[in-house]
């Protein structure tokens, strides 16, 4: 049995836990200087210490890693040292640099992603909306539309894109990705194959991908890439749903996507997206089952010894069931905030929260709203797809002359909630008004 631990000090209390120490903590060779000498306290005494483990924010940054607290036997001495667990696959990855500072710069204050990454049966039930055909000549000018916009630099720093489109070019032969990199945007890439049910459950499912994925990575870092997004959906209801073994399906894909994209040189977006649906369930079940399903996640991303300063998040805003009143921005933030805080680690960069069934003023007003709960660990920032495309794509409607509005819609819906992320937003909004929409779910594989 580990020894009792030592009550901290006055001026500590609250700002660690005291806990038990497993043997395995308290083994010889975690207490040994840089240099191989064996750690001692003041005097000179080599004998096992006490202990508190915990974690805590020193300054403005937090330290989510295993902390080691060296109280000398006396008390008048408190020494805090950090041990900083590094992991094999932390240490021998030699993009773990590159990692942190690619999602440090997508998750810059004021910035968020431009989400293009619709499957191409996904764009072409779009652009039939605006009565376009789906062919690759529309889905390529499409595109070109959104990543050629004067000035969207300026709010994106990064945008998600499907496979094709990884891989096309404008009108003028130069390629997408550098037509991104020109104006600041990381381009990022879409590497789940879609979503298939999860037999013996009531419509829940799970996402497809792993098979060649790391040969992929490889083959998307070559043409420019800098981050994927990987989805998994949860389905929620007021009774029975999600099931535990969907949580632990889509938890467990999450992770080993996110180690392989890491192996390879890629921040993955980890979507675990408790999906906003039909139903009466309240905004307090949805709360609760995302904290529950964000834990079980990062459960899983460090057992997968996932570099925490090199992924990003992108989470559901907390929202009721499409059956009940639409929530004023302050309660959706206030409980947002508070499942973000009870679940998401502080190493993580940037939370960028998806649109949903949002509208695109409704997108814009709850980010806003999220910035008044003062400093976070977090970036609380977007990654939108709807919410930037949806009335740009209106305004197009394939017609060439159309093509200057509709990039400047794009750039103000952009530029909205750029300010919103940086709590500045005071409108009126480029798209006001608006309902939330109920989402249909493609089952069926990559959809291309």
């Amino acid at each position: 049995m580990a020894a009792p631990i030592a009550a901290p000090p006055a001026n500590l209390q609250g700002a660690v836990s005291s806990i038990p120490l497993p043997r395995s903590c308290t083994s010889d060779r975690l207490w040994r200087n840089r240099d191989g000498s064996q750690y001692s306290d003041r005097n000179g005494k080599s004998d096992q210490p006490n202990f508190i483990l915990g974690s805590a924010f020193l300054g403005t940054k937090s330290f989510n890693i295993l902390q080691i607290l060296h109280i000398s036997p006396s008390l008048h001495n408190l020494r805090i040292r950090h041990i900083f667990m590094t992991s094999e696959f932390e240490r021998r990855n030699p993009y773990s640099e590159e990692l942190k500072r690619t999602a440090a710069y997508i998750a810059q204050p004021g910035k968020g992603i431009l989400a293009s990454d619709e499957s191409n049966a996904t764009t072409g039930k779009r652009l039939a909306t605006v009565g376009l055909d789906n062919t690759e000549a529309n889905r390529q000018a499409w595109r070109e539309l959104l990543y050629s916009a004067p000035g969207l630099g300026n709010y994106i720093s990064g945008t998600i894109m499907f496979e094709e489109t990884l891989f096309q070019s404008t009108r003028d032969g130069v390629q997408f990705v550098d037509i991104l990199k020109k104006q600041g945007i990381v381009p990022g890439i879409k590497v789940d194959t879609g979503l298939q049910p999860i037999d013996g459950t009531d419509g829940e499912t799970a996402t497809q991908g792993l098979d060649g994925l790391g040969e992929r990575c490889r083959r998307y870092y070559a043409q420019g890439a800098r981050f994927a997004k990987w989805r998994a959906v949860i389905k929620v209801d007021s009774e029975k749903h999600p099931s535990s073994t969907s949580i632990l399906e889509n938890a467990h894909g999450l992770a080993r996507y996110a180690q392989i994209a890491q192996a390879n040189g890629l921040v993955p977006i980890v979507e675990p997206e408790v999906t906003l649906g039909p139903g009466d369930y309240s905004i307090e079940r949805t709360a609760y089952i995302s904290e529950k399903v964000n834990s079980h996640v990062f459960r899983f991303l460090n057992e997968y010894n996932i570099i925490l300063e090199g992924i990003l998040l992108k989470p559901n805003m907390i929202l009721p069931g499409l059956d009940v009143p639409t929530p004023p921005p302050e309660e959706v933030a206030k409980y947002t905030l508070r499942t973000m805080m009870r679940s998401v680690p502080g190493a993580v960069p940037g939370i960028h929260f998806l649109s949903g069934g949002m509208s695109e003023e409704e997108a814009t007003l709850n980010l806003n709203a999220l910035q008044a709960y003062g400093p976070t660990p977090w970036s609380l920032t977007f990654s939108y797809g709807r919410a930037l495309q949806s009335s740009t794509l209106k305004i197009w409607s394939g017609k060439e002359e159309n093509w200057k509005a509709a990039q400047e819609r794009l750039v103000a819906l952009a530029r909205a909630n750029s300010e919103a992320q940086l709590g500045k937003y005071t409108g009126p909004h480029p798209s006001p008004g608006g309902t939330r929409i109920l989402q249909t779910l493609r089952l069926g594989g990559a959809g291309k």
